[in-house]
């Protein structure tokens, strides 16, 4: 049974209860004026950075710094997270030296917790998305101005400087990779060279090339003795066809032309019969010794393709470490520094005060209210009726000892009592109509 219905009993219970709210208001009032005296100002202040793209196209000079700027940049914000360049920060501009019984670990966590890194992607280029970051915001909320801002700016070049360097170290590794490749391939191919040669020597094998290079010699040369062979037999046949009916002469003059020509034929055909017998010793060997030879040239030859790959990586790194050298790749550069904050972030004493005002009004009120549920007491005509559907005849009001007063106090008790003796007769009369 609820004892407040209407705004004249919520003011009935206001009167009676003034006591107890003015006591749970003023205190609230005090402990509200602590914690607002108690509470530090909290400044905010902010870097800018944006990411700059490089300033030759990747095309012309490709940069061997491989995965997207939003992953790099959060491997580096790990890196600013950390104990120990969190450490580092604390200690150089002394920050929370007026929290005395904080430990070093409890500081490091406030101060992680103080600092945010956010990151706008940039606009997409189709329907993919690269991970480029466009513009990066470094955010410290201290209480104190100048620390936050000088906070900011150090996590700013601290960032700029961790991003410099690890694009140069990567770009250096790769370079310094491929250097030292191309080097173990030079060797290794001097190395097979020697085996080679060792190989050769040892087998009696002074082939001058390789062996495709030999046999197609000898290819050649039994193309040409073919064709010699060819010449010989038709200068025989001419000889063979010369006309005995002629004069002596002329017959002796051309069995002595054809004689001369078959005498040459068979010359150049020894000639080359004899250098294709010498190339033929030459690469007479077991079938074990020239497999071996082609193993080692086939390996030469992947050597060699090897090498060439290398080498063409080898000259980008090259490219890629003189762009980040010269700073002519992706660059981070300040688009707004970090300033002295002038006002405070945080809510004002001021506001904090008038809601734990408002927070202790309201705690009083609700005390009363259930101090009031607590004893539900039928305090008036009114509440009887309302409660019970009883009209009840006559209200008599509370007898008890009456302070003397003067003015207003006087004033005021006369019109109560002139108030309920109006409800009262009212009541009375509304009783006799009944009845009638």
């Amino acid at each position: 049974m609820g004892p407040i219905y209407s705004l004249a009993d919520f003011l009935d219970m206001v009167r009676r209860r003034i006591g107890v709210i003015s006591f749970v208001f003023i205190a609230g009032c005090f402990l509200s004026l602590y914690w607002a005296l108690s509470q530090p100002h909290v400044y905010e202040s902010a870097e800018v950075i944006q990411i700059e793209q490089p300033k030759i196209a990747d095309s012309l000079a490709p940069s061997t710094v491989e995965g997207s700027s939003a992953r790099r940049l959060q491997l580096i914000q790990q890196q600013l997270m950390a104990r120990s360049s969190l450490t580092e920060i604390i200690e150089d501009f002394d920050l929370f030296e007026n929290l005395t019984a904080l430990r070093m670990s409890e500081k490091v966590d406030l101060l992680r917790r103080s600092v945010s890194i956010n990151g706008v992607a940039a606009t997409r280029e189709g329907f993919a998305d690269d991970g480029t970051i466009a513009v990066l915001t470094i955010t410290a909320r201290l209480d104190n101005a100048e620390q936050a801002q000088a906070v900011a700016h150090e996590l700013a070049n601290r960032t700029r400087d961790l991003t410099a360097a690890q694009r140069r170290e990567q770009t250096r590794e790769t370079l310094e990779f491929f250097s030292a490749q191309e080097d173990q391939l030079i060797a290794e191919i001097a190395r097979l060279d020697d085996e080679m040669a060792t190989f050769r020597s040892a087998n009696d094998i002074s082939i001058e090339g390789s062996l495709e290079f030999v046999r197609s010699e000898i290819t050649s040369l039994n193309d040409a003795l073919l064709e010699l062979d060819r010449e010989i037999i038709a200068t025989q046949l001419a000889r063979s066809r010369i006309d005995r009916n002629a004069r002596a002469a002329t017959v002796a003059k051309e069995e002595a032309d054809l004689d001369a020509e078959l005498a040459s034929l068979g010359t150049q055909r020894d000639l080359l019969q004899d250098r294709r017998a010498e190339l033929a010793a030459s690469i007479e060997t077991s079938p074990e010794v020239e497999s071996t030879l082609i193993k080692f040239q086939r390996r030469m030859e992947q050597l060699q393709g090897q090498l060439d790959v290398i080498a063409t990586r080898r000259n980008e790194a090259e490219v890629g470490y003189s762009l980040e050298a010269a700073a002519r790749g992706e660059r981070l550069i300040t688009l707004e520094e970090a300033r002295v904050p002038d006002f405070p972030v945080s809510m004002s004493r001021k506001k904090r005060a008038a809601m734990g005002g408002a927070a202790a009004l309201f705690a009083g009120l609700a005390l009363a209210f259930l101090m009031e549920l607590r004893r539900p007491v039928i305090r008036t005509a009114r509440q009887m009726e309302r409660e019970t559907g009883l009209v009840p005849v006559v209200s008599i009001p509370q007898v008890g000892r009456v302070k003397a007063s003067k003015g207003l106090a006087k004033l005021w008790q006369d019109r109560r009592e002139a108030g309920q003796k109006g409800r009262n007769a009212r009541l009375a009369r509304q009783s006799d109509a009944r009845r009638s």
